[in-house]
């Protein structure tokens, strides 16, 4: 009897992501039953027991974790292998799983996906937009698009944008609570808080020359919305740090004015991140070129 290995392989990282028989058969548009057997078939062809079953879920074994981890390996090698090759032709194509933020994503990614996707008709562009920073190795996506460095050293990284950040108020605000002239004064303000991933709420650091100072700021408004915060800081609530992407226009028409303006927090510059790999595919490649050179023109 012959095996399709990479088929088998494919089968049991899907069965071990969905940790449910029931999951899997649905991935796979087949019945449980089916997928019992199949499981067993492998099982038995390995004369080892790869998952514990229960009436709802599965948990791997030892032996099934050995397993996963090669076979994740593998599938990754010859995905790569295939990508390498097909990187040789010009022409991109093929499914393009790009993630990014709620807000930043939804009003600039978006839009450039749709020009993109003029310009590359083969190129099927799934975008998936989250709060936090998905794992892009373990949910097989070929790039995210954050603000911020990603402490992942499973992934590279490109700067496509500059972008500093400026603690703001409205001047309705600042006239009636007065402007902040050192960062310790921002302790006697009201700020508004921007809760993004897993940044420690309400501590804020700021740069005058070598010298960074922490604050630690308080509010009654926070949201990790950053279109919600900002709109709280034009309706006069309090002091945000936000970006220069997503104030400039209020700060050129005045609805907000910059405070401390000495001191800067760390800037807030876009990057794509994506899977180490020898060769970029060509969907990859090109999409990343096509948003910095999007980015760097507006």
């Amino acid at each position: 009897m012959k095996y399709d290995t990479s088929s088998e392989l494919a089968f049991f990282v899907l069965l071990a992501k969905k940790a449910s028989l029931s999951a899997t058969a649905r991935e796979l548009n087949i019945t449980p039953p089916a997928v019992t057997k199949r499981l067993a078939q492998l099982e038995q062809r390995l004369g080892v027991r790869l998952v514990n079953r229960t009436t709802r879920t599965v948990s791997l074994t030892n032996e099934g974790e050995l397993y996963l981890a090669h076979a994740s390996r593998i599938l990754d090698e010859i995905r790569e292998m295939e990508e390498q090759v097909a990187a040789t032709r010009d022409a991109p194509k093929g499914l393009l799983r790009v993630n990014a933020t709620l807000g930043f994503g939804r009003t600039t990614v978006a839009p450039l996906i749709s020009t993109y996707a003029r310009r590359y008709p083969d190129v099927a562009v799934q975008l998936q937009l989250t709060d936090r920073p998905l794992n892009l190795v373990e949910e097989a996506f070929d790039l995210g698009i954050r603000f911020g460095e990603l402490p992942d050293s499973r992934l590279s990284a490109r700067k496509v944008m500059s972008n500093r950040r400026f603690l703001c108020a409205s001047p309705a605000y600042l006239k009636q609570f007065g402007e902040p002239k050192t960062p310790h004064d921002l302790v006697q303000h009201r700020c508004i808080l921007h809760r993004q991933n897993d940044d420690a709420h309400g501590i804020w650091r700021l740069t005058k020359g070598r010298k960074t100072e922490t604050v630690k700021v308080d509010g009654t408004l926070s949201s990790n919305d950053g279109d919600v915060v900002q709109n709280w800081a034009l309706d006069g609530h309090g002091i945000l740090m936000r970006s220069e992407w997503d104030v400039a226009r209020y700060l050129e028409s005045g609805r907000l004015q910059v405070v401390l303006k000495d001191y800067r927090p760390a800037p807030a510059d876009l990057f794509v991140y994506y899977p180490n790999r020898r060769n970029l595919p060509a969907k990859v490649r090109t999409f990343i070129d096509f948003l910095a050179d999007s980015l760097n023109a507006k």
